[in-house]
């Protein structure tokens, strides 16, 4: 017991030599990594010290200000929870934000920042949200100029990435740029958020051309801004899966080639990294005993990995295939090695057979009906392109 408060005292000594920031950076990057399932020796000791002390400071858990928070508020819709190594394609990892913004109020518009913050903060205290909102958008299309210049040049963005690797991974510059882009195009985005139904029961008919509209508003408008907005989408579907219709329903058939030659291919990429989400989710869930929670990420796991199979021809051997494989096989993983800390009378929810519900009898019709479909779809394309022809040939 006295050798664990020794070091207990030890650690406590260390962290005192740091500054409070320091100490922030630190505590964000050990939660990233915990996130991700990669404790190391004594962290848990180290994290419980760390949200003492932010505590203690008067930080809370969120340690992020009101000036910070007015500030990243368009990108909420298209935050995500995992490491932004994992954030994927139109999304930004909310472990990313503290250390963007300690980087740019030090090192990119100190003075400017300064202003900024003192600004919110008095409209804070007087409750005039409207105007904050208008603050932060003037602040926000400044930084973005700035960045836009320095990104544009070499040295100018291989300095920024230096400057965000003081702190923190080297994946938050990706984070960066993403964070550009969709604060570039934030009132077109929001302005498509806002015509979106709140729910999408199903990604079909006239749900699926409203948003195919709006869609294709947001890519003449902000190219670089159409993953965020598909990622809005998503967030919006009972179904997230069914994002990879906006693709395969304009691709000239349900090849992979065809589908990846669509506009919109990135809806692909999103459904695959939904999987990797979950994953993260899963791994908490079973982390914690939530076992009828883990049971449900997996069959939302397996249904994305179904949808995509079926929905898609010659998945496999094609890039989509092979990462569709190692994210299952990951999936996997998480369960064969969490599996063990969990009461052997508990396993059968996790069975996998039990869980792959396409696989029943009624899962198997659901396919070939689905086959059958795409089949006659594929025949009446065909017909109609013979018999177009057939008409100009005859004129």
């Amino acid at each position: 017991m006295a050798q664990d408060n020794s070091q207990i005292d030890r650690l406590r000594q260390y962290l005192k030599q740091l500054t409070l920031q320091e100490r922030a950076h630190l505590l964000a990057e050990m939660e990233r990594l915990q996130l991700y399932g990669e404790n190391a020796a004594g962290a848990d000791l180290v994290l419980a010290e760390l949200r003492a002390e932010m505590r203690a400071n008067g930080q809370g858990e969120s340690r992020m200000d009101p000036a910070s928070r007015y500030f990243f508020e368009p990108l909420e819709p298209v935050l995500v929870d995992g490491p932004p190594e994992r954030a994927g394609s139109g999304r930004i990892s909310r472990g990313s934000l503290a250390t963007i913004w300690e980087w740019m109020t030090t090192n990119l518009l100190r003075a400017m920042a300064n202003d900024y913050i003192t600004q919110i903060k008095r409209l804070v205290a007087a409750n005039n949200d409207h105007e904050a909102r208008m603050v932060a958008a003037g602040f926000q299309a400044k930084v973005v100029k700035m960045l836009d210049d320095r990104l544009a040049s070499p040295d100018g963005a291989e300095q920024i990435r230096a400057g965000l690797a003081a702190y923190t991974s080297l994946h938050t510059f990706d984070d960066l740029r993403k964070m550009v882009q969709v604060l570039r195009a934030r009132e077109t985005l929001a302005r498509f958020a806002k015509a979106l139904p709140t729910k999408i029961r199903k990604l079909e008919d006239s749900p699926l051309a409203k948003v195919r509209t709006l869609l294709d508003t947001v890519q003449v408008e902000h190219e670089d801004a159409v993953p965020f907005a598909l990622t809005i989408v998503a967030r919006r579907l009972k179904t997230p899966w069914q994002l990879i219709r906006i693709a395969t329903k304009i691709a000239h058939s349900k090849e992979a080639s065809d589908v990846a030659a669509t506009p919109y291919a990135i809806a692909v990429e999103i459904a695959l990294d939904e999987i990797e989400e979950k994953r993260l989710s899963l791994r908490r869930a079973l982390k914690s005993n939530r076992i009828v929670l883990a049971r449900d990420i997996l069959v939302e796991v397996y249904d994305i990995e179904y949808a995509l199979r079926v929905r898609i021809d010659h998945l496999e051997g094609s890039p989509w295939g092979r990462r569709l494989d190692d994210l299952v096989a990951a999936v996997a993983k998480v369960v064969e090695t969490e599996v063990t800390s969990i009461p052997e009378n508990l396993h059968h929810i996790l069975d996998s057979r039990r869980l792959h519900r396409h696989e029943s009898l009624k899962g198997r019709m659901i396919y070939l009906a689905w086959k059958m479909h795409d089949a006659l779809f594929g025949i009446g394309h065909l017909w109609r392109r013979l018999t177009s022809s057939s008409i100009k040939i005859g004129s």
